[in-house]
């Protein structure tokens, strides 16, 4: 899966090619000669969000198994496919905009694992509420740099992409591999589903940047 992230961000790397200018976030770069087409773009960010849940997936098992390298080492691809994400929207808003999404996905990571390693009932309130804080401040920044992006609609997708977490925690840590099976293929269309939302939303504010 990590092998697929160098080629999904030369992808989109070329969609914001020929010198353009760095910009502020949620502003936009200069136009740029259009390289890959709308539907490439649209494959690029679908890998790396599958690439999001793949990783995930595999911390929330070996820590359940108590393979501890292992569980780091899946850790380490979780935190380099959040940077491949926050990557993908350099070329269009900047490095400051990248950075700043990377630190929310960490968040939303962040949040996915304290509920995976809360002892009690009360610790997994509390990572779920970060879950939630999480979701609203991603929602909050994107919609806030694409008017193509509804809040409550980019919320909304989030608040229940983080559920598919939980939902695939509990499962896993009570051996129910078959509900977990079918969690699995929610979370990946679901994948699909927001990767599309942020392709489209590009493509429409910066149609010239596209073949």
């Amino acid at each position: 899966m990590n092998r697929l992230i160098p080629a999904t961000l030369a992808a989109l790397a070329l969609v914001g090619a020929a010198g353009a200018a760095q910009a502020e976030p949620v502003h936009q770069h200069a136009s740029a000669t259009p390289a890959v087409t709308a539907a490439q773009a649209q494959d690029a960010l679908r890998d790396l969000w599958i690439g999001h849940v793949f990783w995930v997936r595999n911390v929330v098992v070996e820590t359940i198994a108590g393979n501890a390298a292992a569980a780091k080492a899946a850790e380490d691809q979780v935190v380099a496919n959040a940077k491949a994400i926050a990557g993908a929207i350099e070329p269009f808003y900047g490095k400051a905009a990248s950075d700043k999404l990377f630190g929310q996905l960490a968040g939303h990571y962040g949040a996915v694992k304290e509920w995976l390693v809360a002892k009690d009932p009360a610790g997994q309130d509390a990572a779920f509420r970060n879950l939630v804080a999480n979701a609203e401040a991603i929602a909050t920044f994107l919609s806030s740099a694409n008017p193509n992006l509804p809040k409550d609609t980019l919320r909304g997708l989030l608040l229940a992409h983080g559920g598919h977490h939980v939902q695939q925690i509990k499962q896993l840590r009570a051996k129910d591999y078959a509900a977990e099976a079918q969690t699995w293929q929610q979370m990946t269309q679901h994948m699909y589903v927001i990767a599309d939302a942020l392709a489209g939303a590009l493509h429409k504010q910066f149609p010239a940047k596209f073949a």
